[in-house]
């Protein structure tokens, strides 16, 4: 039989292995493969906690964005509620006050009206008076009262126009 260097290399790989087991290197190359083997499994389970856990952080804080947005909400709701009763109270106070200065107008006019009114009651009392007087100290005739009359009444119009 010959010996080729194919065949030496095939004996001498065989033995190689051979030691190799019967040293249990492949003992030790098994447990090293099933130590990483765990060590990725857990890393894997770790990286998994910590995704449920942002997601379950991430889904909390989408809630309090919600609930803050939901306050938001009433919290401008309940300022235009507000802005509106004020405008309305507003509103009411000003016809309150305007009712009110119409009316101390009204009296005002009506206190002048009065005045006027009394003054011209004076006036007109005045002239009669004058004109009476004058008649009783003249005592003149009829055309002489008439005129007396119609000179009265031209000075009332003069006065009161």
């Amino acid at each position: 039989m010959a010996f080729d260097a194919t065949t030496v290399a095939l004996v001498a790989f065989v033995i190689f292995f051979g030691i190799l087991y019967a040293l249990g290197v492949h003992k030790t190359i098994f447990a090293a493969l099933d130590g990483q083997s765990a060590k990725i499994a857990a890393e894997l389970a770790d990286a998994k906690r910590l995704r449920e856990e942002a997601e379950a952080l991430k889904a909390e804080y989408e809630a309090k964005k919600a609930k803050a947005e939901t306050e938001a909400a009433d919290i401008v709701a309940a300022a235009r509620e507000q802005a509106q009763r004020v405008a309305e109270e507003a509103r009411v106070q000003m016809q309150a006050d305007i009712a009110r200065r119409q009316k101390q107008a009204e009296d005002s006019i009506a206190r002048a009206e009065a005045q006027a009114s009394a003054e011209v009651r004076a006036a007109a009392a005045e002239a009669a008076i004058a004109a009476a007087e004058k008649m009783l100290r003249n005592d003149l005739g009829a055309d002489a009262h008439a005129r007396l009359v119609e000179q009265g009444a031209k000075d009332l119009a003069a006065k009161f126009g």
